[in-house]
This record gives structure tokens, sequence and C-alpha cells, in this order.
């Protein structure tokens, strides 16, 4: 992540994430928050002074999207016209996909694919 900041309030803001302290090591250059969602589950922001940052194609390998499962259609609509509303691409959706999902797809500020699902 280039800015741990923004990407700790992405999360908060629309996924209702709940950060916890910041972590630093000034020696090598890294932070990181870790955040915690309702389900239980886990994510860490991570920043390095070194990190390389390349354009992140739609297409391209390896890890490309993470996605989040919000609890309803009405969920996803209205996350999804929010995150619109507030400047965010929606590159997908709302949409019901061929094997019967119900997701958008949006970029964050650092163009990380977040597909929103029930």
């Amino acid at each position: 992540m280039k800015n741990l900041e923004q990407e700790k309030e992405f999360f908060e803001k629309y996924f209702n994430a709940r950060s916890g302290a910041l972590y630093e090591n000034k020696t090598i250059g890294f932070s990181s928050y870790f955040l915690s969602f309702e389900d239980g589950a886990r994510l860490e922001l991570m920043h390095n002074e070194q990190m390389d940052d390349p354009h992140k194609s739609y297409t391209r390998t390896g890890f490309i999207h993470m996605a989040i499962s919000v609890g309803s259609p009405k969920k996803v609509d209205e996350i999804t016209k929010a995150l619109k509303a507030d400047g965010y691409t929606v590159i997908s959706g709302p949409r019901t996909t061929g094997d019967g999902y119900y997701e958008s797809c949006v970029l964050d500020k650092e163009e990380n694919q977040i597909e929103i699902t029930v």
C-alpha cells in the first residue's frame, strides 16, 4: 500500500472494519494495520518504503482481487452506490454473474479490485 491511512479508512467506512493500532518498524521502513471484520475475517494492510508498485492490469496473473461478503443484494447495491458517489471506479455490476453470484467490483484508490458480494 502506498497510503495506509487512506486504505484503512476505505475498509472502515465501507465495510465496517475495525483497525488495530499502527505497527511500525522504522529500521526497515515497514508499517501495517490489522483490520478485523464482523465475521471474524482479518486483513493486514502493509507498507514498506522499498515496495515497487507497477500498474495493475485488470487481467494480470496472480492475486487480482479480494471479495467481501456484505450479506444481501441490498447491501451490495448500497455500498456500490456510495462508493460511486464518492468517486470510486465501479468496473462491474451490481449484477448476477453466470454462476449465480450477486456482486459488483470497484477499484480502491490504489487500483486494487474489491469485489462486493452477498
